[in-house]
Formats: C-alpha cells, structure tokens, sequence
C-alpha cells in the first residue's frame, strides 16, 4: 500500500453468495478465539492449509484418497485466512498498513503453493494451473491498484469470492473421489506445433474457472479505465 497513511482506510466491498452467512460465523468463531491466538497465529494457519492443500493434491500420485487431505486443506487455509482480519477488528486491534501487507503477500505465497501442487497432480495439467494462477495474481494486482486508487477494496467478483471458490474445490475433489469413471477420464487433443497434450477431469474445472475469471477481469479492467479517464482527463493543447 504504497505512500497510503494508516488513517486512509479502503471500502470493503463484499457481495458474495455467502457473504451474510460466512460474516456471522467469522464474528462467532472471533469472539471464541482463546487469548493467545492473535491475527499473525491465524495467518500462519492459513499458511499451514495451503501447505496442507499442495501436498495432498500432489500426494494423489499414490493414492485417490489423498484428495481428502486437499479439502482439509481448503478448510484450514479458510480457517486462517479469513478469520484474522476478522479477529482484528473484533478486538480492535487492527494494522491498516502492516495487516494489509502481511495479508496480501500470503495471499499470493498460499494460491501459489495451492496451483503448484494441483499442477503436480495427476488430475490437472501444470501449464493449466499456472495460467489460473496467473489470471487469479492479474485481479489481485487489479484489487491493490483499486484500493490505493478508489480506497475501494473489493473482495468479491460477480458474486464469487475466495471461499466460494475453495467450495468450488471441494465439491470438484469429493466428486473425483467418489467417481472412478472421472479418475480415469483422460482426453487427447491437438495443440500447437502439431502436439497431442492430455486432457484430465480436473483440467476441464479449471477450464471452466478461467472462462469464468477471465471475463470478469477484463470487464473490471474496461470499467476502470473509464472510471480513471474520467477523473483524469486529457490535458487539452492550448
């Protein structure tokens, strides 16, 4: 948050499907939280759930079942990441300049460990998972931009935000594990420079979470820098 004093604070802006009711049970579990459990504590779990999500996926290569551990991963990751700031405002002890830092770098260190071990699955291509990854980093940097710019911090798109997508994860791992059809579902296409590259269930979601990202970053784009032009005109030759 570059040159942004601590008393400049940005707008949440929060519309997710789950929002209401996520926001209930964060301010439950914040009052619960016993004393030595502070926000840097749960950034750290938030840390460990990722971790926990990256070897999971990647520990697929020996057994299907490992895909448990992933989605507990997702939980713990959820865990963390979305209860400390929670717990800092619940106690009024926030940061503004270093909890939005800390929080923001882990975002990216834990999406990165999370697509890295999806992609060293054997149900998700690497390149795959490194294209969503980058689409995710691209509205993140949109996001930071916004919130120096706008002072509008926004945390959800198109009523989709981070723990709709860790449920998105979830439900798509409890499938594969259920369904021995789709562990063995494998496509072969055609790409570029006459390569057949390999097409796996878990392939096909992320496909569809980029179609639907994608959009959605261009869109934001488009409308900022109408936004942006508007306040910030051309200077006319005299």
């Amino acid at each position: 948050m570059v040159k942004q004093k601590p008393t400049e604070k940005s707008v949440r802006i929060q519309t997710s499907i789950l929002n209401q009711k996520e926001r209930q049970l964060l301010n439950w579990l914040a009052a619960r939280q016993p004393k030595w459990v502070d926000s840097d504590t749960l950034t750290f779990i938030g840390f460990l759930g990722a971790l926990i999500v990256s070897a999971g996926y990647i520990l697929t290569y020996y057994s299907i079942n490992f895909l448990w551990l992933a989605s507990f991963g997702f939980l713990v990751n959820w865990y963390g990441d979305s209860l400390d700031g929670s717990l800092a405002r619940f106690r009024k002890q926030q940061r503004p300049v270093y909890g939005y830092y800390l929080d923001h770098t882990m975002d990216a260190v834990n999406e990165a460990f999370m697509f890295a071990g999806l992609g060293l699955s054997p149900y998700m291509r690497f390149d795959f998972s490194a294209i969503i990854l980058i689409i995710y980093l691209m509205l993140t940097v949109n996001v930071t931009m916004n919130a120096h710019l706008r002072k509008e911090f926004r945390l959800t798109f198109a009523k989709l935000g981070p723990t709709e997508f860790r449920i998105i994860a979830i439900v798509a791992n409890t499938v594969l594990l259920f369904s021995k059809p789709l562990q063995e579902f494998e496509l072969l296409l055609p790409w570029l420079v006459g390569r057949i590259i390999d097409i796996h269930v878990l392939d096909l979601v992320g496909c569809l979470v980029f179609v639907i990202m994608l959009p959605i970053y261009l869109i934001t784009v488009i409308k900022d820098i109408r936004y942006y032009a508007s306040i910030d005109p051309k200077h006319k030759d005299e």
